[in-house]
């Protein structure tokens, strides 16, 4: 398995760019690389080193604008049983990768793969190879948490060979009984509910929370079936410090109240007179429907729990940190309880958006969730520690192509008129960070005096910028509480298209036009009898929630690009010969 295949590679790379690629990368290579039309083939010393250039390159690194997809080079005769799952969640427990793996058929073996990389690998053979294909399909960028899994055939005939199974690596558990103090799940494992407890804590109690030699932090681990991770490199010199407790509901519940007895106990020691509050840090994308439509959600806790609960302010947060701090003041015992209510409205609302996000984005051609960075079942997440130590993959160039060109857009998207104030922010600040953030031109229109109740946002630019600020609209619509805490954001969006492409949208007696909005899930309309503009375009009317917009607006645009394609002959018969571009 140390045979590499390199696909989406330029035609206007050579063997010397990929050379200087792995060898910037520190990736040794054994053989020269093979360099066809679009792809390419290069031999590497073993299979760890193989693993290492899949893990570092593929869809990490650009050549000549095109992002790299790297990965092990089988024949197609070899494509048989055998799959290869990569960038597992490391804590992932044996039971809930099982449950995963059997929805698409008989698992004979499953082996985890020795690597240098934090995530896990397993070599999995599955009883039959159209078992094997539909979980490559389905798995190859199924989210488990904030991991993207990546998928690839392994050779039949040489993988037990070449990916000799290994046990005991750190977080992830070895198959047949659990080690003692190893999470168990239940025979239906819900895959996507492990969402972290995040909290905060002094930085005078990290030492007591971790306890001599690491004890202390080792018994409540052992003790609670959980991982937990103190970050006490991030914020060097702050006042406090977070902590990730990775675990079942009940596990994360569990070592919270074991911390917050160790903090209490401290605080008494140490002679600290100030009440020590519950911290809990969330997703800014969450806290919304926490809150719920005129606080209710939150008034309901605080009077079920006998706790005070404030949430930070939205001006605290950056691009680079999008959570805010839950308070929660009281006893010892009215905080784990309003930690166990405030977690569970969390993992409600983390639910709803990955079932809407995997329901819709693997219908968007080319759309990398993971570089975009915008919802928690994506990059960031809040899944991740608090303080990114750079800007999210989102606000770099790290996002797939949606094509070879990439053409700016124009959408019109129509907010509530009241929302018009959160959207621009004190004095313009937060659309000029958007702006930013997206790559995308972002305009309030003045008031249309036809109608009060609405006002339109101009947004230009490529589909990416478009995913991003309209992502980021929608979701602040949801945080000032615009829409209810069980109401999808819906909007309205126009889209402007050439007159001669409008039949095809609607397609033969409505066909199209109903296909789409069966596919996406959002109302589709083209008004007839439109007079074209002076750019002789008319305009489409979309409205559905993120997901079946964005959609149908891919669609749409699909629609276009095929109809110019179609025209570009005709255009071309006539004039000089177009020359092809090396």
């Amino acid at each position: 398995m140390n045979k590499l295949y390199i696909g989406n590679v330029s035609e206007q790379a050579s063997a010397l760019d990929l050379e200087s690629i792995f060898e910037e990368w520190k990736i040794p290579f054994s053989a020269p690389f093979l360099v066809k039309s679009g792809y390419a083939f290069v031999d590497c010393p073993d299979e760890k080193v193989a693993m290492r250039a899949i893990d570092t390159l593929s869809g990490k690194v650009e050549l000549h604008g095109k992002v790299l997809e790297v990965e092990h080079s089988v024949p197609k005769r070899q494509r048989s049983c055998k799959v290869q799952i990569r960038n597992i969640p490391p804590h992932m427990q044996w039971e809930v990768l099982d449950g995963l793996l059997a929805q698409y058929g008989t698992v004979e073996s499953c082996e985890q793969v020795n690597t240098d990389t934090e995530t896990a690998v397993v070599n999995v053979r599955y009883a039959a190879k159209d078992q094997a294909r539909e979980a490559l399909d389905k798995l190859n960028g199924f989210l488990m948490e904030n991991y993207a899994l990546k998928v690839s055939y392994i050779p039949d005939e040489t993988a037990a060979a070449d990916a000799p199974a290994v046990g005991g690596r750190r977080g992830f558990n070895p198959r047949g009984p659990p080690r003692q103090g190893s999470p168990t799940l239940g025979a239906r494992p819900k895959l996507q509910s492990d969402v972290p407890l995040r909290m905060l804590v002094p930085t005078q109690f990290v030492g007591a929370i971790i306890g001599k030699e690491g004890a202390t932090i080792r018994n409540i681990t052992k003790q609670t079936h959980s991982k937990i991770d103190i970050h006490r490199k991030e914020n060097a010199g702050a006042a406090e410090k977070p902590i990730t407790v990775h675990s079942t509901p009940e596990g994360c519940s569990s070592a919270c109240r074991n911390i917050m007895e160790i903090m209490q106990k401290e605080a008494i020691d140490t002679k600290i007179t100030e009440e020590v509050p519950l911290k809990i840090l969330a997703h800014n994308n969450f806290v919304g429907r926490l809150i719920g439509k005129e606080g209710r959600n939150l008034k309901k806790i605080e009077q079920d729990t006998d706790t005070k609960i404030t949430i930070s302010p939205l001006q605290d947060l950056t691009l680079y940190n999008p959570e805010r701090t839950i308070t929660v003041k009281g006893t010892l015992e009215a905080c784990a309880k309003a930690e166990e209510e405030i977690m569970k409205k969390i993992r409600e609302s983390y639910e709803n958006d990955v079932a809407a996000m995997h329901l819709q984005s693997n219908l968007i051609p080319g759309l990398n969730l993971n570089a975009l960075g915008i919802f928690p079942g994506a990059a960031s997440g809040g899944m991740s520690p608090s303080v990114v130590s750079g800007p999210p993959a989102g606000a770099q160039a790290g996002y797939q192509s949606f094509g070879p060109q990439v053409e700016s857009e124009t959408v019109h998207l129509f907010i509530p008129a009241l929302a018009v104030g959160a959207i621009i922010g004190k004095q313009g600040q937060h659309i000029k960070q958007l702006s930013r953030f997206a790559g995308a031109s972002i305009k309030i229109a003045p008031a249309d005096e036809n109608d009060t109740k609405q006002r339109m946002v101009i947004i230009t630019g490529p589909p990416e910028a478009q995913f991003k600020a309209q992502g980021r609209i929608f979701g602040k619509l949801k945080e000032e509480n615009f829409f209810g805490p069980k109401e999808e954001v819906k909007l309205e969006a126009h889209i402007k298209v050439p007159s001669f492409a409008a039949g095809r949208v609607i397609g033969k007696g409505g066909k199209t036009v109903n296909e789409l909005q069966n596919l996406t899930s959002a109302e589709v309309v083209v008004p007839r009898d439109q007079t074209p503009d002076e750019n002789d375009q008319v305009v489409v009317k979309i409205t559905g929630h993120f997901y079946a917009s964005q959609l149908a607006q891919r669609k749409i645009q699909e629609i276009i690009s095929q109809v110019r394609r179609q025209q570009q002959p005709k255009a071309s018969a006539t004039g000089p010969p177009v020359a092809r571009r090396k």
